[in-house]
């Protein structure tokens, strides 16, 4: 085991906080509040379902703030796992360390640029399609938003805690809404009424699965696209023009791998759940998607599907490379520009 763990677990979980404190008020308040609820319920370790303690919440909140409000201009600090520490961001080489004792590392930057940092127990470590694929379980430290797989530097970090509190709180969603929906049918799917406990195992084990695949296609459209696309997506600072661009990159990888993995496996569950999941912008840019899931309903004939997921990989290409081509075109401008088209100007695919 790492010489004084709790050194190193307090040294990520100090970064974490600073993280914290320099982009999580940048949420709407409703997502803050909601992301902080389940930040205390994983740092206070409350079993999914119990009802949370509304004043010593509060009390938390105050206190979170306050601290925030005290680190947010120190420096992230390096890891101590050599005599002079190892930058946060050097995730390769903090791993060489920790991955032979059971560890596993990840950080990195996410969507608007915020930093990511996390430590965990290692569940397993794998190669798929020439990719490392790092599994983590039990987190020892972490920051407010845990994205539940990613790719950080050429390796997919998956976090199955993550994806178990993602599924919970679907779960818990949809009870209070219609139940004859996508998501109504993934949770019968894995017989969520019988046995919740089994449920949860049986969908974590499944939709774990199909975020591997998904970030398997990020990797291969990444191939595809070449440096200039991550060029764009690093200095983009419109949130819109970013959330824009993701989700082109998205519906790529989702068309390369994803969705004609699942359709080749008939893997029903997961592509209920990838249903309910298609929203927001994602959704308004491939209207065609829904069309054919509900016409698959009907019939389950996945011919229909599948040549719309063949075609949508050819049009997701080509609309990936003319967002990289009017960025760097003229890249002072190129926020602009990418923030100025209509939904329209990319969403043409029809059933």
């Amino acid at each position: 085991m790492v010489d004084n763990l709790s050194a190193l677990i307090d040294t990520v979980q100090k970064n974490c906080t600073i993280a914290d404190a320099r982009h999580a008020r940048e949420m709407t308040m409703c997502t803050f509040l909601l992301e902080m609820r389940e930040y205390y319920r994983w740092e206070m370790e409350i079993p999914y379902g119990a009802r949370l303690p509304k004043d010593e919440l509060g009390d938390w909140l105050n206190a979170r703030e306050s601290l925030w409000d005290t680190v947010e201009e120190e420096d992230f600090a390096p890891l101590p796992l050599s005599e002079a520490g190892i930058d946060p961001f050097e995730a390769d080489d903090i791993n060489r360390a920790l991955i032979p004792q059971g560890l596993v590392y990840s950080s990195g930057l996410g969507s608007f640029r915020k930093p990511h940092f996390v430590l965990a127990e290692l569940k397993r470590a794998e190669v798929r399609e020439g990719v490392q694929v790092l599994v983590a379980g039990c987190e020892y430290a972490r920051d407010l938003i845990a994205p539940p797989a990613a790719m950080r530097g050429g390796a997919i970090f998956l976090r199955m805690d993550a994806v178990r509190r993602l599924l919970w709180n679907k779960y818990e969603e949809w009870q209070w809404k219609e139940k004859d929906t996508a998501l109504g049918r993934a949770f019968a799917h894995y017989d969520f009424e019988c046995d919740i406990e089994r449920g949860l195992d049986r969908m974590a084990e499944a939709e774990s699965e199909a975020m591997i695949l998904h970030e398997i296609g990020e990797a291969r459209a990444e191939s595809l696209l070449g440096d200039d696309w991550n060029a764009m997506l690093g200095e983009l600072s419109s949130r819109h023009a970013e959330l824009l661009v993701r989700a082109v990159r998205d519906h790529l990888a989702d068309c390369l791998v994803t969705l004609p993995t699942l359709l080749e496996r008939e893997a029903a569950g997961s592509l209920h759940f990838y249903q309910a999941n298609l929203s927001g912008l994602r959704r308004a840019l491939f209207p065609a998607l829904p069309q054919a899931y509900e016409t698959w309903l009907g019939n389950r004939d996945v011919a229909p599907i599948a040549g719309l997921v063949r075609r949508g990989a050819a049009h997701w290409l080509d609309k990936a490379r003319q967002l990289t081509a009017i960025y760097h075109r003229n890249p002072a401008q190129g926020d602009a520009q990418i923030n100025a088209l209509a939904v329209g100007d990319l969403a043409s695919l029809k059933l």
